[in-house]
């Protein structure tokens, strides 16, 4: 894997009271990933809004922040996702919606067809800052996928470039994995047994994973293996929640289907009800 997979970052902008917030958090990643910044806006163009733009953004002039800006009217998912394929974004920033009288986030109908239908990888921020807020501890998935090598690395990337102090890898472990019935003391021993050496395989697996790993970004971060036991994506999710993550690396799902929508997978867990700010990597 190349380690610089954003080279562009998109961002759907709308004139809202979030504006600023969100044009600061895509102005910092792309600056912290040295890369383009393409701003989408489904709508027409004028000298206002074009000025507007220009406005909050003067702010990172001294650091020479590259970026263009595209007005197109139509279908929001269309214009978004057509944008995103020509300028080729690497990482499309989302915005998630705050459930009424709740402080809890979940991903909007237009956002969540865009993270079915998005070909590059997304980022959902569920509570965008001018003042940037540090990341600290970022949870990645460690589940065993041919994907999952990739997202490892990336999380890894991330954290380098947001000086995260601590990164933990949550391998999610089907119940049905230990297939025993505890039903007794020596059924009980048997299941932990199996548990512990679960937990062995796929702590291996991991380290594997890491030794690969330029030094210059594992060196300087604390790295934690978690395996944990539970229905995938909804455990890592609540993990995020109760280690208070600044954010949760998950791996982008191979399909997409009208059965995957009727039967929740994991990405689906997440968007549903969202702990933190999700990174989901193509």
């Amino acid at each position: 894997m190349s380690f610089t997979p954003f080279k562009t970052i998109g961002l759907g902008i709308a004139f809202s009271p979030n504006l600023k917030a969100n044009l600061y958090e895509a102005a910092r990643l792309s600056l912290f990933f040295n890369a383009k910044l393409v701003l989408i806006h489904v709508g027409s163009k004028s000298e206002d809004k074009i000025k507007k733009i220009n406005t909050i953004l003067d702010f990172f002039k001294p650091e020479n922040l590259d970026y263009q800006v595209i007005f197109k009217s139509g279908n929001p998912v269309n214009v978004i996702l057509n944008a995103s394929a020509e300028k080729n974004i690497d990482l499309l920033i989302i915005g998630a919606a705050k459930r009424e009288k709740l402080v809890k986030y979940y991903v909007g109908s237009i956002a969540r067809k865009i993270s079915r239908q998005a070909k590059c990888s997304l980022l959902l921020l569920i509570n965008p800052s001018i003042e940037r807020l540090p990341c600290r501890h970022i949870v990645v998935n460690g589940i065993e996928d041919p994907k999952t090598q990739q997202t490892i690395e990336t999380a890894f990337y991330v954290g380098s470039k947001l000086n995260a102090e601590k990164l933990t890898i949550v391998e999610e472990i089907k119940q049905n994995e230990i297939a025993v019935k505890v039903d007794d003391d020596k059924s009980l021993r048997h299941a932990n047994i199996i548990k512990q050496r679960l937990r062995q395989r796929e702590n291996s697996r991991v380290n594997h994973i890491i030794e690969d790993l330029p030094q210059e970004y594992t060196s300087n971060i604390t790295v934690k293996s978690q395996p944990i036991f539970g229905t995938q994506g909804y455990s890592i999710g609540h993990y995020a929640q109760i280690s208070r993550a600044d954010l949760l690396v998950m791996n982008a799902p191979t399909k997409m289907t009208f059965w995957d929508r009727l039967f929740p997978h994991d990405i689906e867990h997440i968007l549903t009800e969202l702990p933190t700010d999700v990174l989901i990597i193509q």
